[in-house]
């Protein structure tokens, strides 16, 4: 059988000869008592094994993993550990204990992810975000190392040293995989542990890692495929708590996956995590402007028409469907509106269908001789671009609706013929705002708001 494909059950049903290994003087003879207790025993036995002497046995398993070499021995050892802590996973804290303070703790874990061994690499992994993530805090928040915090000068392998190793292991495998389908399920779920360090962000944006987990957000079925989605999405919320991230997640497609997987995915871990993002990153650079664009507060709103039950993503959505709000509020302000008008670069922002936004704005368009109305008219006469002429044809009308004397002035300006001639335009968004608008200037003022723009 392929290393691979091996299981911890059939790894554990392994005798290793450590009498050998005593003769050998590999291991010594009270490691070779302790060893014989525990081996093969019921699980509560060996619970009760650990509780009376953890941190032994946790310095028996460390040395072998150091000393020998036998790669039998090494996943047998390696899958005793994963299933003392999955039954367990407290008791990573023994690798902590102050007994232990001399040990080289996380250097086997470390040298053994370089492994060209699947089994191997998976259960180091595993093993070494179980210990970092239990591992204790000084008064600043930092990582303690038995008893040495980071950034300390050790001869030892540091916990720098450690994290290091292992975020450019994990990128390593977002990148190329050494498992083809384990390789990067194990590489995001131990960084939805390990980012909630603030130094392990700051490793991983270092790393570029955020644009290898980008191609992950995308819409999943199938559970396997959705626990990996959720904790991707997991990762990108623990990042949005970091700048350097946020900046990073700023020149990715990260948002419009973000608010794709949120507008069809059905598992209520994965909405709510991502909401949760979403509401992080809503008051951070341009992401509001770019929410809005994507049409999020319309998504939003169909989402809190469903029935959740979690009740800390019913409080996501509304909070996040506020934030929109006032987001809007502020993208729809005349002076954005005048400078896209001005830079000839119009698309269906916010402010466009905006009735609020047209009542409360629509003198100032009297400003310097009509100058954003003229620029208007210069746009459906020289741009090339459908887009462009469409929401242009479509702010004439709006401007024939809600000014006082609008279809007057657009009458002077010889706005009619000018309109006119895009009605036959070969895209159909331009030919329907063009008919929109001219339908506009031959009704009646009272007739105007009963068309929809």
């Amino acid at each position: 059988m392929e290393q691979a494909e091996l299981t911890t059950e059939q790894v554990l049903k392994r005798d290793i000869p450590w009498e050998t290994y005593m003769s050998a003087k590999l291991i010594t003879g009270t490691c070779l008592q302790l060893l014989r207790r525990y081996d093969h025993r019921p699980e509560n036995f060996q619970a009760a094994l650990l509780d009376d002497d953890g941190p032994a046995y946790v310095r028996i398993f460390v040395s072998i993993l150091r000393d020998i070499a036998k790669e039998e021995t090494l996943e047998y050892v390696l899958a005793v550990i994963d299933e003392m802590l999955t039954a367990n996973p407290k008791r990573a804290r023994l690798f902590h204990d102050d007994s232990l303070s001399n040990e080289d703790i996380y250097q086997p874990f470390l040298r053994l992810l370089s492994k060209g061994n699947w089994f191997i690499q998976e259960k180091s992994c595993k093993i070494l975000t179980l210990i970092i993530s239990s591992g204790k805090k000084s008064t600043e928040g930092a990582i303690v190392y038995n008893g040495a915090a980071s950034g300390s000068k050790q001869t030892r392998t540091t916990i720098d040293d450690v994290l290091r190793g292992l975020v450019e292991w994990l990128c390593n495998q977002l990148r190329r995989p050494a498992h083809p389908s384990r390789g990067i399920p194990t590489a995001v779920s131990s960084l939805a542990t390990l980012l909630r360090e603030p130094v392990v962000r700051m490793l991983f944006v270092k790393a570029d890692g955020i644009k290898l987990l980008t191609p992950l957000i995308s819409p999943a079925s199938g559970q396997q495929y959705v626990q990996l989605l959720y904790e991707t999405c997991l990762c990108i919320w623990l990042l949005s708590y970091c700048d350097a991230a946020v900046d990073a997640l700023a020149a990715t497609r990260t948002l419009a996956r973000l608010v794709e997987v949120v507008k069809s995915s059905t598992k209520e871990k994965v909405v709510r995590v991502t909401v949760l993002t979403l509401k992080n990153l809503l008051f951070k650079g341009m992401f509001a402007s770019e929410m809005v664009d994507l049409g999020l507060p319309q998504i939003v709103q169909n989402l809190k028409s469903q029935a959740w039950s979690d009740e800390d993503l019913i409080e996501a959505l509304n909070s996040l469907e506020e934030g929109l709000k006032d987001s809007i509020k502020k993208l729809s302000s005349f002076d954005k509106y005048k400078q896209e008008v001005l830079l000839g670069s119009l698309d269906w922002s916010p402010m466009h269908k905006d009735a609020t936004f047209w009542r409360e704005n629509i003198n100032k368009f009297e400003d310097n001789d009509f100058q954003v109305l003229r620029i208007l008219f210069t746009i459906l006469d020289t741009s090339g671009d459908p887009r462009a002429i469409a929401v242009a044809c479509h702010d004439i009308s709006q401007f024939i609706q809600y000014h006082p004397v609008g279809r007057g002035i657009v009458l002077d300006l010889k706005g009619k013929e000018r309109v006119m001639k895009h009605m036959d335009h070969e895209g159909s968004e331009v030919r329907k705002t063009a008919l929109l608008c001219v339908q506009k200037l031959l009704l009646s003022a009272k007739y105007v708001s009963y068309l929809q723009s």
